[in-house]
């Protein structure tokens, strides 16, 4: 699969991207151009595999009939932005010089390149098994992030924005605050410099992580059973996670907290204690968006705007 896909990123950067960077002049960035045809490959056929499945799925045992198409063509743009090379290609340009900058200082002090997978004999010449070890590490991660965006209240403040929505779809995971994924991104990226893992793992843990969530945020009324939903998220583990009053607060208070925090694996939620597996599929939102009329934005400018007003406390 690697052979096959990069055969096809090198076609599409040869045939297309570097012709366009040559005739606009920015034939010194064809690196950066190199690995951006990779992300906006991945995020075409991320695409398919969403339009092609879990779409006849929503159709087929969704959990509400959609009403506000304004509201998920939002969405739409959200994932267009994140999964088509738009949002990385900010990062390139601002966040990740700063990045590579820091890791050569580190380099330079004499700090050498970790790599997890040498810590166990053997795991570096099983790419499958090293992929898992990656896997369950950047997962646990993601769950302290995932925490940490719903324990501090200048964090709630952005990534509220993501409970706002009231229609769930398979389009809904990437529904941020762009400082929210830039806060984020910079963590990820962040522990998989500092575990060393080789890119070609980190495009396929970061791909598959996506396609994941996005299929459990997924309008389905679909559970895994007693056993399953143990072992991978479901689209009701997580929904349970956007159910107004219970995933974002403690014990049915107005407080900071919630439950089902995993991204890919319920197993943090099960050891910390805050895994919900009632089979139940409730309304999403957030309590004072439904309760006292708060306004999250309708567009995406206007959901951006909103979202520093909370975060500075005007609104």
């Amino acid at each position: 699969m690697t052979d096959w896909f990069g055969t096809l990123q090198q076609w599409l950067f040869e045939s297309v991207v570097q012709p366009i960077a040559f005739a606009s002049g920015m034939g010194n960035l064809l690196d950066l151009a190199y690995d951006g045809t990779g992300w906006v490959l991945v995020g075409v056929l991320q695409f398919a595999v969403m339009l092609a499945v879990f779409y006849p799925l929503e159709m087929a045992f969704p959990v509400f009939k959609v009403t506000d198409w304004r509201a998920v063509r939002v969405d739409i743009l959200y994932t267009a932005i994140h999964r088509l090379g738009l949002f990385k290609l900010l990062m390139f340009f601002s966040i990740d010089p700063l990045v590579d900058h820091l890791v050569g200082e580190f380099r330079v002090m004499g700090f050498p390149t970790f790599h997890l997978e040498l810590w166990w004999p053997g795991v570096a010449n099983q790419p499958v098994l090293a992929f898992m070890v990656y896997l369950v590490v950047f997962d646990f991660i993601q769950y302290l992030i995932h925490r940490g965006q719903h324990q501090f209240e200048w964090w709630w403040a952005l990534h509220s924005l993501h409970h706002s929505q009231r229609q769930m779809t398979m389009w809904s995971d990437n529904r941020n605050h762009l400082l929210d994924d830039v806060l984020r991104d910079l963590i990820f990226v962040g522990v998989a410099v500092l575990v060393g893992v080789p890119p070609g793992q980190f495009v396929v843990l970061v791909a598959f992580a996506q396609l994941s969530e996005s299929f459990q945020h997924a309008n389905l009324r679909i559970w895994f059973g007693n056993v399953g939903e143990r072992l991978w998220v479901s689209p009701r583990f997580h929904r349970m996670h956007h159910s107004i009053g219970i995933g974002h607060e403690s014990a049915g208070v107005h407080t900071l907290g919630g439950c089902n925090f995993g991204v890919l694996l319920p197993w943090w939620d099960m050891a910390l204690g805050t895994a919900n597996f009632e089979l139940r599929f409730d309304d999403t939102g957030v309590r004072d968006q439904v309760e006292d009329g708060r306004d999250y934005g309708a567009g995406f400018w206007q959901q951006q705007w909103s979202g520093l007003l909370r975060l500075i406390g005007k609104a």
